[in-house]
């Protein structure tokens, strides 16, 4: 495994790793997805050019598009349940109630 895996395995695992124990903002969630998506976006960036193919190029593309239409998404969410809620803590979240 080359050096640029194992940075692209390690961004990706600590992302889900800070999602997975760090969940009490709604902020640090979506910054942790944030990071997930672009450390995708950087190995599908690269993966074209260690294989010599010019046929995936349009892959990193379409990612980085819909991972804009992920984080408006989430910052609307942010912004419409802070206003209902007043933070942006998940405990104060109760998705059983409308």
């Amino acid at each position: 495994m080359s050096l640029l895996h194992l940075s692209f395995y390690s961004a990706f695992t600590l992302s889900s790793l800070g999602l997975a124990f760090h969940r009490t903002h709604l902020i640090s969630a979506l910054l942790c997805l944030e990071s997930m998506m672009l450390s995708m976006y950087v190995a599908l960036a690269m993966w074209p050019i260690h294989m010599q193919s010019s046929s995936f190029m349009i892959l990193p593309i379409l990612m980085l598009t819909f991972s804009a239409c992920e984080a408006g998404t989430g910052l609307a969410l942010l912004v419409a349940s802070t206003r209902t809620h007043g933070s942006d803590h998940l405990q104060n979240f109760n998705l059983l109630q409308c």
